[in-house]
């Protein structure tokens, strides 16, 4: 039977609102980001869940919990679902980073899979903890709908792999905060993408 992954971007951060790189810094969600959240809760109010999982950072964390709140659900952190540490880059915006990287950062946006961030991780090294842990949550919960929130970069990272994609090509994959993409899983390797990128609950 399948299991449907409901994998939700978390919401909007002060750092996103002015373009900065995150990873693995522990940045809060803002007001809007806060309205995003319950927003969406307001969608999946009316859906059963068996389990609400989370990536360990506080965006992430907060966004799950306002969302499983109608459910009476716990949220279960894992850091394994964290967004890719962009090691020296956090904290920057896109053209600090060329400037200061040039090299590097034609390098990561050309071929990021097995490009190693200064300081930080490979896209292969995201994709394997965070798809390593969606295929566990799914074998685990058979027949069953799971929210999963978690970050821009590793929900491009599990629904490419799912899709069969080249990830070095997974920057094509637009995800917005506070945005939800359901995947039903057939088997580890066999899933089908129902809905992506869907913000239509946001004014």
């Amino acid at each position: 039977m399948v299991c449907s992954l409901y994998l939700v971007r978390h919401g909007e951060t002060l750092w996103n609102n002015v373009m900065r790189y995150q990873g693995h810094c522990d940045i809060a969600l803002n007001e809007t980001g806060e309205r995003q959240a319950r927003a969406l809760a307001d969608r999946l109010a009316g859906e059963q869940f068996a389990a609400v999982y989370s990536s360990d950072l506080t965006r992430a964390y907060q966004t799950a919990s306002i969302i499983a709140q109608p459910h009476g659900l716990p949220v279960n952190r894992l850091n394994s679902l964290r967004e890719i540490h962009f090691g020296e880059w956090e904290g920057l915006s896109r053209e600090e980073i060329r400037r200061r990287y040039p090299k590097e950062s034609e390098l990561w946006w050309a071929q990021p899979l097995y490009t190693r961030l200064p300081g930080g991780e490979t896209l292969a090294e995201v994709r394997d903890r965070a798809v390593g842990s969606v295929q566990s949550i799914a074998r685990n919960h058979t027949g069953d709908q799971v929210i999963i929130t978690a970050h821009g970069g590793t929900i491009r990272a599990i629904v490419a792999t799912y899709l069969g994609m080249d990830l070095n090509e997974y920057w094509r994959l637009r995800q917005d905060n506070a945005a939800l993409s359901i995947v039903d899983v057939y088997d580890d390797d066999r899933g089908q993408l129902r809905l992506f990128n869907d913000t239509t609950h946001l004014p």
